[in-house]
């Protein structure tokens, strides 16, 4: 019994010595195959430590990188007309709070979304204040006021030169867009109607009723008006066309 005591102890101490634990998760037979395999998974670790070190993303970062894009997004939806369409990536804004939040961030992103839609809500409070105070209490619209100041210290220093350069325009046709014409023309009777006297013919051609009632003791005149009108499109290459084949098609 002693003699196969012996042996069990050897063989238990020579187990015990061949046994060589690597980790909590592995247990290796070999001590040479276990060197090897520790080695990598020390390396494996070691590398994902170092990953996740430069994955960090420290406040300073979140104040200076994440959270100016997020604000951005956030003031364009808070601020955008409803006829107005702003690109925006909703699958970026997405990972970027999911990062924020993973990266423990969470409450910083929380306290600066409500100071965001604070201070936007304070700004609405404050416009809608100022909007009551001129329409309720002065009884005055504020967009008049702000087109007296644009007319008194823009507009009415350049109607002189402007005029004559419209009027130039407007006598070789289609030399400006009528469209661009009509909205110069339009702008300047919105800021001061009473310019239309330096301008009756050209106001006239945008602006209706401008002019008091036909009156049938001028007839004779609007037709030469119409005469004159008919002559300077011809001259600038405007023709009437082929009014024998309209009449042509017409009795067909």
């Amino acid at each position: 019994m002693e003699e196969m005591q012996g042996v069990e102890d050897d063989n238990h101490n020579c187990r015990a010595e061949a046994v060589s634990v690597c980790s909590p998760a592995q247990v290796c037979v070999d001590s040479d195959s276990c060197s090897d395999t520790c080695e990598s998974t020390s390396a494996l670790l070691l590398n994902s430590t170092a990953k996740f070190h430069l994955n960090v993303m420290t406040a300073e970062e979140y104040k200076t990188v994440y959270w100016p894009k997020l604000e951005q997004a956030i003031e364009h939806l808070l601020t955008q007309s409803p006829m107005e369409h702003i690109s925006i990536s909703y699958e970026q804004i997405y990972s970027q709070v999911y990062k924020c939040v993973c990266q423990q961030h969470s409450e910083l992103l929380y306290n600066d979304l409500m100071w965001k839609i604070r201070s936007h809500l304070e700004q609405v409070s404050s416009e809608l204040q100022n909007k009551f105070y001129i329409e309720t209490k002065l009884n005055r619209d504020l967009r008049d006021d702000l087109m007296k100041l644009f007319s008194d210290h823009v507009a009415e220093k350049h109607v002189g030169t402007l005029l004559p350069l419209l009027k130039k325009a407007h006598s070789m046709p289609f030399q400006v867009k009528p469209s661009t014409m009509a909205s110069v023309v339009k702008g300047l009777y919105a800021l001061r109607p009473d310019w239309v006297p330096l301008a009756p013919a050209l106001f006239s051609r945008f602006i209706p009723q401008i002019h008091p009632p036909a009156l049938e003791s001028q007839l004779l005149y609007y037709a030469d008006q119409d005469k004159k009108l008919q002559l300077e499109l011809h001259q600038n290459g405007f023709s009437r066309g082929d009014q024998s084949r309209k009449r042509a098609s017409e009795e067909s």
